[in-house]
């Protein structure tokens, strides 16, 4: 059966998450269901990453197998057809070998957060961004993620329901901009690494947040790390700002 590697793009608000659940709106049973228009009796599809609820996409990755030979472009075209109207859009889809498999292939996950400082209400980001009302600095933002930066135990940034093997994990990059908006300052935290552990980034986004805020200093973001403890963890902050924003392979399936 030939494998197709899938580019997808998803709002992930009317969803409860990636992770098909019976009963329940999911972004693979979104995509399923469009699948199955086109194939009857496929078998499940896989993603780079089970995104939670409410969390967005820019860059998810995953494989099907079909019995057809597609081209692939009428297959991006189909599949966004039997998408409508759901949040969800096939941004390119690539014959790839059937080696290729989106979780297990991948060397790299982006993840990108939006925090939106300011006063006035979220309007037209609404959904997409975790609004505080109060000033942020960034500079102590900066200084406390750079003790997260490397090869760490993060026990403390992870759900207590988190699944992986070990805390164990290096996080190869980690960055904190602010930009300027009407009335406020958006700030966006990118982190990028092979793997992440079940509520990492919200995690280490919401203690940062306290950073930004005064409440913490980043030395206080260094000893909760060497805590090992996940009750040394800040607040972990809503998943609403939070996307996914590209997962890496050794050769790029879409180039």
């Amino acid at each position: 059966m030939p494998r197709y590697a899938l580019r997808i793009e998803y709002d992930g608000a009317p969803f409860n998450g990636w992770q098909r659940q019976a009963g329940q709106p999911s972004v693979q049973g979104a995509v399923e269901g469009a699948l199955a228009k086109l194939e009857a009796g496929l078998p499940s599809i896989a993603a780079a990453g089970r995104t939670d609820t409410g969390v967005h996409a820019t860059g998810q990755v995953a494989h099907c197998d079909l019995s057809r030979d597609w081209d692939p472009f009428r297959l991006q075209e189909a599949l966004n057809y039997h998408l409508k109207p759901a949040p969800v859009a096939v941004l390119a889809a690539a014959r790839v070998g059937d080696d290729f498999h989106a979780r297990f292939s991948a060397i790299e996950r982006r993840y990108l957060f939006r925090l939106l400082a300011r006063r006035a209400p979220a309007t037209l980001d609404r959904g997409h961004v975790w609004q505080v009302t109060h000033p942020l600095a960034l500079a102590p933002m900066q200084e406390a993620a750079a003790h997260l930066l490397g090869l760490h135990d993060f026990t403390t940034f992870r759900a207590a329901q988190c699944q992986a093997k070990s805390p164990v994990k290096t996080l190869d990059e980690i960055t904190v901009e602010a930009i300027p908006v009407p009335h406020g300052t958006e700030f966006r935290f990118r982190l990028r690494a092979r793997s992440f552990l079940h509520n990492q980034v919200r995690s280490i986004v919401g203690t940062l947040e306290r950073v930004g805020a005064g409440a913490w200093t980043p030395g206080d973001v260094k000893d909760a790390l060497e805590a090992r403890d996940r009750a040394a963890c800040g607040p972990v902050c809503p998943p609403q700002g939070l996307c996914l924003a590209g997962v890496g392979y050794p050769s790029d399936p879409f180039a």
